[in-house]
């Protein structure tokens, strides 16, 4: 499939008088990964679950690839792989058995059953455990198995439903570096969440949702330039503390920087104007002055000023 795309045209879904989600109009065409940003509570896993099927809407319609999900279900989801909330897997089980049982279920060959699972593991970076029991793992290396689970079908679009909740540090590091390897594929990947870090992170384009409501939805850099306040925002990790003044008299007279401030002893933040342009030129400079840089990443705030003026918006 060269072209991979998720559409939701007048989405709607009703319990009683609550509507969990409101009109929802949304396209998301080509191979990238899509953050689906919202507060708990906002509509996000109904949404997925919706695309899915395993809820029905009350109004509109749900489209992958071009097929109605809920008219030609089979043809709409045959090339999409998902992980919606929390599945678990036999403890019992390694995961090559677990994922035998869902090759089986899914009308894999036989013949082919044993190199598809391989190279899921793989992508996944489970190799080395893939016939230990699975009642021993970690929740991260469980869902790590989710993920490859859902990879088996070499599915041209990915949902998933906040794949990092519940875990400890390093398993929300190795889930999140294994989402960014998946973009390397043709994949449309629809990822919900409600941590901005994380969708900055590992996201190219943003739909934030509030009350079922979508708010906004384009590229990140559109959206964090639209709401930042004063230009955009790098952070810039330092490997020793800065020198008196250095900040004031020198960083802060960068051509295109409108602000530089101190977070604490080795890291600051830039505000500065100019886009892409600005942003290598300052790290140029940045360089010349010799004060130890050793980051340099586009901070969060942008997209956390985006997210507080909308939610407020709707509140």
């Amino acid at each position: 499939m060269s072209n991979p795309s998720l559409e939701a045209v007048g989405l709607s879904k009703r319990y009683g008088t609550f509507n969990a989600v409101s009109d929802l109009n949304l396209k998301l065409e080509g191979s990238k990964c899509v953050g689906f940003l919202g507060p708990n509570g906002a509509g996000k896993t109904t949404t997925l679950k919706i695309f899915t099927d395993l809820i029905r809407p009350t109004g509109g319609h749900a489209f992958i690839n071009g097929a109605n999900v809920h008219t030609s279900k089979k043809q709409a989801l045959a090339h999409v792989g998902t992980v919606i909330e929390t599945p678990e897997i036999y403890s019992s089980l390694t995961p090559r058995e677990g994922l035998s049982l869902i090759c089986a279920h899914r009308g894999v060959p036989k013949s082919e059953r044993r190199k598809k699972i391989e190279e899921v593991i793989e992508e996944v970076k489970m190799g080395e455990w893939i016939d230990k029991r699975t009642g021993k793992f970690s929740k991260g290396m469980k869902q790590r198995v989710n993920i490859a689970s859902a990879l088996l079908g070499d599915p041209s679009v990915l949902l998933l439903d906040e794949p990092t909740t519940g875990l400890d540090p390093r398993g929300m590091s190795e889930v999140r570096d294994i989402v960014k390897a998946l973009k390397s594929r043709n994949r449309l990947i629809f990822m919900s969440s409600h941590l901005l870090g994380e969708v900055s992170e590992v996201c190219d384009e943003v739909a934030m949702i509030d009350h079922g409501k979508l708010l906004v939805y384009d590229t990140i850099s559109n959206v964090t330039t639209k709401f930042s306040k004063g230009g955009d925002t790098v952070e810039v990790g330092l490997i020793r503390p800065l020198g008196a003044g250095v900040l004031e008299k020198s960083v802060a007279s960068i051509a295109n920087v409108t602000s530089a401030e101190r977070m604490d002893d080795r890291n600051l933040r830039i505000t500065f104007t100019g886009g892409l342009a600005s942003q290598e030129s300052i790290l140029s400079e940045l360089a010349k002055l010799n004060i130890g840089v050793v980051s340099y990443r586009p901070a969060i705030s942008g997209l956390e000023d985006a997210y507080l003026d909308l939610i407020k918006e709707t509140l």
